[in-house]
């Protein structure tokens, strides 16, 4: 604070002591030592929540061996919701960077409280020693530079290593019993899998009612026949027929398949382009074009069945 400050808040108020101001140095030392951080500043208790102040400006104090590090900053300690007051303190960090004894200069606060008037408060200022670090010139020898301490592992360092290390050695083998149960279950189902014709009969079973020629139902009628069809000339032509259109199916089938009868092969596709008007186009097919369906069908498998067995015995009899 200025001294012209000092004067006009005289002339406007009167000074109040108002304490001591504190000074705590920021580090952990038993002793303030060159270079050492120490807040200096004040407190106030019981402050109203209309109290108006402001503080010094030290800007100017700081030298070759005093230097301001913060300005003067106001903090609040504490509330009192009750009384609808608080605890203030106003601090500023200094730094001294000479050894010897610094008279701090005095702290003066303006306070303005409502519409009262300006009062000054003045906190009464403090000493601060300053040293520096003592050293042994005579009998100051240079030694080598220690390596790092190794301390010895305890057992309550260990512990949860080892048990993390358990947790994870069991994650990873019980990943693996599943990996080999599910292995073995694939291998017993597909040792155990009904032949394709076997499949595709029971499949083409379940729309032997004739329930499912009414309009509501056909597109499900032959949406199953045809989907059983095509996973068994998958599994017993090699072709891939679910993510073929019927042109592609049965082209495929005329120019992979000789073995396959033309009649048949014909019939068949018509049957699969009824099917793709009734399940497209909301056509309504007939009910004589719906009985020949499955009839149609289980002959197709079990005619290529047929020539599959037979051409198994002119294997075996070569």
């Amino acid at each position: 604070m200025s001294l012209a400050t000092i004067i006009l808040s005289v002339i406007l108020g009167s000074v109040l002591p108002a304490g001591e101001a504190f000074l705590n140095p920021l580090g952990k030392r038993d002793s303030i030592l060159i270079a050492d951080r120490v807040e200096y500043g004040f407190t106030l208790e019981g402050v109203r929540k209309d109290a108006v102040f402001a503080l010094p400006d030290w800007s100017k104090l700081s030298n070759d061996t005093l230097t301001v590090v913060r300005p003067w900053q106001l903090d609040t300690l504490k509330k009192d919701k009750k009384k609808g007051t608080a605890d203030l303190r106003g601090s500023v960090i200094l730094a001294a960077f000479e050894e010897g004894t610094y008279e701090l200069p005095p702290v003066f606060v303006l306070r303005k409280q409502g519409r009262g008037d300006i009062d000054t408060l003045e906190f009464k200022p403090c000493k601060m020693e300053v040293k520096d670090v003592a050293i042994d010139t005579a009998g100051f020898q240079v030694r080598p530079i220690k390596g790092l301490i190794r301390y010895p592992v305890t057992f309550r360092e260990v512990l949860p290593w080892a048990l993390g290390g358990l947790l994870a050695a069991g994650i990873i083998a019980a990943g693996i019993i599943l990996i080999i149960r599910y292995r073995r279950r694939r291998q017993g189902e597909d040792v155990h899998r009904d032949p394709p014709h076997i499949v595709a009969l029971r499949q083409l079973d379940k729309y032997r009612s004739d329930k499912y020629w009414a309009p509501d139902r056909q597109k499900a009628f032959y949406s199953g026949v045809t989907d059983a069809l095509k996973e068994y000339i998958d599994a017993r032509f090699g072709v891939d027929a679910p993510e073929m259109t019927t042109a592609e199916l049965f082209a495929a089938l005329a120019r992979d398949c000789p073995e396959l009868e033309a009649p048949l092969r014909e019939e068949l596709k018509a049957m699969f382009e009824r099917a793709d008007f009734v399940k497209f186009a909301k056509y309504i097919a007939p009910d004589e074009d719906n009985a020949a369906v499955l009839p149609l069908s289980v002959r197709f498998v079990t005619s290529t069945y047929q020539s599959e067995l037979e051409e198994e015995q002119a294997k075996n009899a070569v």
